[in-house]
């Protein structure tokens, strides 16, 4: 008996030494996970939402080395009555208006800082489909219908493999993904682990082999369309997008601060919603946008780009709101109005 029970001891303590080897081994992925798992919980957001790179895998977007551009302060315009009930209901932690190019109201909540640099969630796609204009005009991509396996090989046999960049800046891929953030098998889910545990999206990209609809046919709001933008714009370039947006994107924007990028664990860069700036910095981007692609006397992206991205040229149902490339245009919408956004609205 006493034999068994120094076996039995031998045995969990050996045990116990290879959790902890595992434990050590593992602990950055094992972080990032809880990281994932925790990251909506209402006692965690706030300080989430402003520090992605404390617990995930991240690249500077480099903000180029001269003075930051001026933001011309105006005085404080009147807001509309009950924007502090709306600021509360919503965990708004800052609000940064602009009207004719000044800045007329400017506030941070919920213990959070002007420095503090601010997940953009979706608004990152706008950022890419900016970046995407850039290099279509430069000529490192023939044209928006071409197909995506064309720049993107590993996407053959996947249900992307029918798809044209059109498709994917439209929304209108017609591929199969589960967008449902509140179920933890979705796909959407799924990719945030592939994250945590430095998987790789573009294998996860390629898994997909499922479709709805036929590509062009109907609209449907699939995040992982906006990856295979990245994997196009990587495959026309030979560059990744962390570096493409800096220089093309960012650098001539004289951000205050450098950016990052959430990426994988092959350093590719989260596009479809892990981008991080300062308020103030979303804001200079922003406004380039409002001017038509100029910013500081320098056309950063072509003007006929800004339009035709920011046109509601997908397949949305008649009376919903549309949709271009990688921006969303409301009902009803007067000429040149549009919105990028991200989760929670």
């Amino acid at each position: 008996m006493r034999t068994i029970l120094k076996w039995l001891a031998r045995i969990l303590a050996a045990m116990s030494i290879a959790l902890v080897v595992v434990g050590l081994w593992k602990r950055e992925e094992i972080t990032r996970l809880w990281a994932v798992n925790s990251l909506f919980h209402e006692d965690k957001i706030v300080g989430n939402f402003s520090n992605m790179n404390a617990a995930f895998i991240s690249r500077p977007v480099a903000r180029g080395t001269g003075p930051a551009s001026p933001l011309t302060q105006g005085p404080d315009a009147p807001m509309p009555d009950g924007l502090d009930d709306w600021i509360t209901a919503r965990q708004v932690t800052s609000l940064l208006v602009m009207k004719d190019g000044t800045v007329v109201h400017e506030s941070y909540y919920l213990g959070t800082e002007p420095t503090d640099r601010r997940i953009s969630w979706s608004i990152a796609k706008s950022y890419l489909s900016a970046l995407f204009g850039v290099l279509l005009d430069e000529g490192a991509i023939a044209s928006i219908d071409d197909p995506v396996t064309k720049y993107a090989p590993q996407l053959k046999g996947s249900a992307y493999e029918a798809a044209t960049i059109r498709n994917v800046l439209n929304m209108a891929s017609g591929v199969t993904f589960d967008e449902d953030y509140f179920d933890p098998k979705s796909d959407i889910n799924r990719m945030g682990r592939v994250i945590a545990l430095g998987g790789t999206l573009d294998d996860f990209t390629a898994s997909f082999t499922e479709r709805f609809a036929a590509p062009g046919d109907e609209w449907q709001y699939v995040s992982i369309d906006t990856h295979v933008i990245g994997m196009v714009i990587r495959g026309a370039t030979g560059q990744s997008v962390t570096d493409l947006m800096s220089e093309k994107i960012i650098a001539p924007l004289e951000l205050e601060q450098d950016g990052y990028y959430i990426t994988d664990g092959a350093g590719v860069a989260f596009v479809l919603g892990g981008l991080n700036f300062t308020t103030r910095d979303y804001a200079r981007f922003g406004q380039m946008i409002v001017q038509n692609g100029s910013y500081g006397g320098q056309q950063i992206v072509p003007a006929g780009w800004v339009a035709d991205s920011t046109a509601a040229s997908a397949p949305t149902e008649p009376g919903k709101i549309g949709y271009g490339y990688q921006w969303w245009i409301p009902v009803g919408a007067d000429p040149g109005e549009f919105l990028g956004r991200g989760v929670y609205g």
